[in-house]
């Protein structure tokens, strides 16, 4: 689909559903890729099934741990980083009422913050390179907003805020700055909703089904490809047809 033959490629919150369909898109393509995460033993179980992928593992709630992370990818994967892809995020859900400051806390220095810190590290030896490709997973409620998400939608807003900047300052040494935004996707947590549930999802989905990781993973490959080179500060919404922003 895309040529990323000779490109390295950084994915956080790679032993997921999305993560690790994006690490294998990029793969796929031709990139070789550095797996990050918290859980070392499912990131080497996603690695087992990609040549020669590098397992980087990282808590992003550790800011030290966040400042190490560019520095042992890049050495993981030869001494250089093309593409970065900020895919790691969490919840905390509330309703704001009842939100604790660490809900909230929580979920911006993972979701926000940490991505800031690894793409300010990346970008260094980016513009060196004068090259690189930066893609962050936001999602459709970082537009819409959703009930009980208020730290959640902040953070993925925030993100999308904080891409735009970032392309307008890195775009004259080659390196683009995008996002790709997920609706529904399907996953373990969305295997275990009910059927009313699931039927009250899909009646606001045009499409008239859930996304898959590869969907996402296909929208971040195009994004990191050189095809994509005149294009930044934008965001690919995947969901079929649910928020048409």
């Amino acid at each position: 689909m895309f040529d990323l033959s000779g490109m390295t490629a950084l994915v956080t919150g790679a032993s997921g559903g999305i993560g690790s369909a994006i690490a294998k898109g990029l793969a796929a393509q031709g990139a070789t890729v550095a797996l990050s995460g918290t859980r070392a033993e499912a990131l080497e179980q996603v690695a087992a099934g990609i040549d020669g992928a590098k397992v980087v593992p990282c808590n992003l709630s550790d800011s030290a741990a966040v400042e190490a992370l560019v520095p042992a990818a890049i050495e993981a994967l030869g001494g250089k980083l093309d593409i970065l892809v900020n895919n790691a995020g969490i919840t905390r859900d509330n309703l704001v009422m009842r939100m604790k400051d660490d809900e909230w806390d929580q979920v911006i220095a993972v979701n926000l913050e940490a991505a800031f810190r690894l793409i300010r590290a990346a970008a260094r030896p980016m513009m060196k390179a004068r090259f690189g490709r930066i893609v962050t997973i936001t999602s459709v409620v970082g537009h819409t907003g959703n009930p009980g998400q208020a730290n959640y939608a902040a953070s993925k807003g925030g993100l999308t805020a904080m891409s735009k900047a970032l392309a307008q300052e890195l775009a004259s040494r080659q390196i683009t700055v995008n996002c790709v935004a997920p609706g529904f996707i399907g996953s373990a947590m969305t295997d275990a909703l009910n059927e009313a549930q699931k039927g009250t999802i899909l009646s606001r989905i045009p499409a008239g089904a859930l996304g898959t990781g590869e969907d996402v993973a296909a929208a971040v490959a195009y994004l990191a490809s050189r095809q994509a080179g005149y294009v930044t500060g934008q965001t690919i919404h995947v969901n079929g047809g649910m928020a048409m922003v």
